[in-house]
């Protein structure tokens, strides 16, 4: 019996990591095709991926705000969506996540 969960928990556990490597990856992918032209340099006040002192100020309301801000956008000019209302929610946080 002890064997037999133990597979189904390998299972389990290998089709999660699969899961987050697919996100981690369309995060990256959606963040080099529609969200670099503004973060990469920081246009606007645009958070850098990686640079902790951007985003700092921003985590510090919590990991929720962030999602929030780039779903519905920001008065300093982060549009919904980075501008493309037809991506979904979770293509959204995969790139906030990657950033």
């Amino acid at each position: 019996m002890h064997t037999t969960i133990a597979i189904r928990f390998a299972g389990a556990a290998t089709a999660l990591a699969a899961g987050f490597a697919a996100s981690a990856q369309e995060g990256k992918q959606l963040y080099e095709q529609k969200c670099a032209m503004c973060h990469a340099t920081g246009v606007a006040g645009a958070p850098r991926p990686g640079n902790a002192a951007d985003w700092a100020p921003r985590l510090k309301a919590g990991k929720a705000a962030v999602y929030r801000n780039a779903v519905q956008g920001t008065a300093r000019g982060m549009p919904p969506k980075g501008g493309n209302a037809d991506l979904a929610e979770s293509a959204v946080r995969a790139a906030v996540d990657y950033m």
